[in-house]
C-alpha cells in the first residue's frame, strides 16, 4: 500500500506573479450564517436580521453582512494561498459592488500581483494578491487585495500530530 501525503499548502517559492488559482470550494449562504455572524459581531443594522424591515428596502430582502462576505471569500482562499501563512499584513482596497444574499452561492479566484523577500524575516517571503468573490450568476460580489507572508520552503513548522502515525 502506498502511502500519499495530503495537500500541505504553498510556499514562498511556489507563487508566480500573474498566476490565477480557481478557489476549489463554493459556499452557499445560510439564514444561519448571517444572522450567527451578525450576532456575533454585535452589528445592529436591521437589513442583516430583520426581514420586515428589509422588505421596505430598495433590495427587498435581508442582506448577508458584507464582512461575512470578507471572511467567506478570504478562507475559501486558504487552501490555495495562505495554508503556510507566517502572518496577514493587511486587506486593501475592499470593494462590493453587489449584494449577497441568503441562499447565494459564492465562488472565488485569487491572482498574484506581487511577490518580495522579507527585508527582516530570512523564512518567509511577502505576497500580494487581488481576490475576487462571485455569486452563482458570476456577478462579482467582493474584490479585496491582500498582503501576506508565507514561510519559505523548508522553513514550514513541522506538526506534530496523528496526520504523522502510521495509517495501520
Amino acid at each position: 500500500m502506498a502511502i500519499k501525503e495530503g495537500w500541505t499548502g504553498r510556499v514562498y517559492e511556489d507563487f508566480e506573479v500573474g498566476d490565477i488559482y480557481k478557489h476549489p470550494l463554493g459556499r452557499t449562504v445560510l439564514a444561519a450564517d448571517n444572522m450567527w455572524f451578525t450576532l456575533m459581531t454585535q452589528n445592529t443594522n436591521p437589513i442583516h436580521f430583520d426581514h420586515n424591515y428589509a422588505a421596505k428596502t430598495e433590495f427587498k430582502r435581508v442582506l448577508v453582512n458584507s464582512t461575512f462576505t470578507l471572511a467567506l471569500v478570504t478562507g475559501q482562499s486558504v487552501t490555495d494561498l495562505s495554508q503556510n501563512v507566517f502572518a496577514n499584513l493587511g486587506w486593501d482596497e475592499v470593494r462590493l459592488p453587489s449584494p449577497v444574499f441568503e441562499g447565494d452561492t459564492i465562488y472565488s479566484y485569487s491572482e498574484v500581483l506581487e511577490k518580495r523577500e522579507s527585508a527582516k524575516r530570512p523564512d518567509v517571503g511577502i505576497v500580494r494578491v487581488k481576490t475576487t468573490g462571485v455569486n452563482q450568476d458570476e456577478k462579482v460580489v467582493i474584490e479585496f487585495k491582500r498582503t501576506f507572508m508565507v514561510y519559505k520552503r523548508g522553513k514550514v513548522p513541522k506538526i506534530m500530530s496523528g496526520a504523522n502515525a502510521s495509517p495501520r
